[in-house]
């Protein structure tokens, strides 16, 4: 099971659909990660310029970007750190900003729904707080590409 804890700071309407949606694709990937316990995950979604703010921020990067994640446990050799527990005894796994807007252009770009690339954008972000990388390493890129066509595919969420 996995809780959000949503903030929109657009004019974008999100709907209950979406989200539950969103949530899915959380719940798929941690699935086939064999991950044991239950998640909550803080979900901003933003325009290009609250991500491009986010990303100089914590990254020194001044652009925006399509997805930032924040994780907030170490995965090594298996083991997880879960002394991060809520209140509610889910374990806080951490952030996943979003820019709505970056998302729209990328799918008109990539031609295919909006629909589509936020549930990429969200199940690329969920393998970032699992402990996935790419940055400068092909062999996590791809593994990370496969990991979530699996996902996504299972949720029969292609490539309109």
């Amino acid at each position: 099971m996995v809780e959000f804890i949503l903030e929109n700071e657009t004019d974008e309407e999100i709907s209950e659909q979406q989200i539950n949606e969103l949530n899915r694709v959380c719940c798929e990937i941690m699935k086939n990660e064999e991950c044991n316990f239950d998640a909550e995950i803080s979900f901003t979604f933003t325009d290009n310029e609250g991500i491009r703010e986010i990303n100089r921020d914590y990254r020194n990067i001044d652009r925006p970007t399509d997805v930032l994640s924040f994780p907030m446990l170490e995965f090594c050799d298996d083991e997880t750190d879960v002394e991060y527990e809520t209140e509610n005894g889910l374990v806080l796994l951490g952030d996943i900003v979003i820019s709505i807007e970056r998302a729209k252009e990328q799918a008109q770009e990539f031609g295919h729904s909006l629909r589509r690339e936020l549930a990429f954008l969200t199940a690329h972000s969920m393998l970032h707080l699992l402990g996935y990388d790419h940055v400068d390493d092909p062999v996590g890129e791809k593994m990370m590409i496969e990991k979530q066509d699996i996902a996504l595919n299972a949720l029969g969420i292609t490539r309109d």
